[in-house]
């Protein structure tokens, strides 16, 4: 069973590294949350490296610059690693074939620039539907419209046996109040349709491969032992730290503040009657990072 925390002093120095999830923990989607930037300096103080691990399908330097533009200093972090970054590598591998359909707004085209950690990428042309051998996805056309508006591309692309690489496995984030859908939501859509989706975000693998690599170039050799995972995603960032066999500190006030009725702390029947649900276990939970 969980434990409920008030702080990440209470049991920060058990650990080495943080992998923390950025949306909802550290900002949302509009602006820095104070207590998490300012729980995150305090750790770093200690001596403590900070993973920001996120589903973003930006590359690292697309990630860095947003965190700017809503106010999280650089002294809250050490190294990011994007679910953009781990997909991007892949599609540069020939995951998907060279002539790929594009499903994203123009903000995420910087995901077509070549990756410095892939030795010889393949070329890679944004082309339409009927001329590609694959898709990538790095979120809606329109992130407040119903995913199933796609249907009539992705059954032309299932009969076509064309694959899915999801850049951001996330099914929806809040941007301040405004819920919307992400990536993840069209690669669920397509793989119930019958297609096949490829995912390297959380709570998958690769991700987490990234950000040891990423923890390993700052000279910190750190055993899993050592990492607590941070996120408010259940299905994500939870998920993937039980996968990985990572501790974990979930955030019950970011997608799941209504079901586990948090304000300033989670309710605690609420919240084991979610996590029950959900057959989630993560290792400590808090309302808010702090």
């Amino acid at each position: 069973m969980t434990r409920i925390i008030s702080s990440l002093a209470e049991v920060s120095a058990q650990y080495d590294a943080l992998f923390v999830d950025l949306w909802g923990c550290v900002h949302n989607g509009v602006a820095a949350l104070p207590e998490a930037v300012a729980a995150l300096q305090a750790y770093r103080k200690t001596g403590g490296k900070v993973v920001l691990v996120t589903n973003s399908p930006r590359p690292r330097a697309g990630v860095t610059k947003q965190l700017v533009h809503f106010g999280v200093p650089n002294d809250a972090w050490d190294t990011i690693a994007t679910s953009g970054d781990s997909a991007r590598s892949a599609m540069y591998r020939g995951i998907v074939g060279t002539q790929v359909w594009h499903i994203g707004p123009p903000t995420d085209l910087k995901f077509f620039e070549p990756p410095k950690i892939v030795e010889d990428p393949i070329t890679i042309d944004r082309v339409e539907l009927e001329q590609a051998e694959g898709m990538v996805c790095t979120g809606p056309f329109d992130s407040l419209a119903d995913p199933a508006v796609m249907r009539p591309q992705f059954l032309m692309a299932k009969q076509r046996g064309l694959k899915l690489l999801c850049a951001n496995p996330d099914i929806v984030v809040d941007r301040g109040d405004t819920r919307e859908w992400c990536a993840g939501a069209l690669a669920k859509l397509y793989t119930e349709m019958g297609g096949e989706s490829l995912y390297f975000g959380k709570p998958h693998p690769p991700i987490y491969d990234l950000a040891r690599r990423r923890l390993f170039e700052l000279g910190a050799d750190v055993s899993d032992s050592r990492v607590l995972a941070i996120g408010d995603g259940i299905l994500t960032d939870i998920a993937g730290a039980m996968g990985e066999d990572i501790d974990s500190l979930f955030i019950s006030g970011g997608l799941a503040a209504a079901e586990t009725n948090t304000v300033r702390q989670p309710d605690a029947d609420a919240l084991e009657s979610y996590l029950s649900k959900e057959k989630a276990n993560p290792t400590f939970t808090i309302g808010h990072l702090r």
